[in-house]
């Protein structure tokens, strides 16, 4: 599995919505990524775990 980037875009209640910089855009469960995460993060999917860049 390659590893994808993202961008968190918004943040509503207990979803971001991201946007991989391959354009596509994602809704994830804030408890499923990392502490710390706010809009305009910079996250890494590899090996099916969030990292906070």
């Amino acid at each position: 599995m390659e590893p994808a980037y993202y961008t968190v875009e918004t943040i509503n209640g207990d979803y971001a919505y991201l946007r991989g910089d391959s354009g596509v855009e994602n809704q994830v469960a804030m408890f499923l990524l990392p502490d710390g995460t706010d809009v305009g993060s910079r996250l890494l999917w590899e090996n099916f775990e969030w990292t906070l860049l």
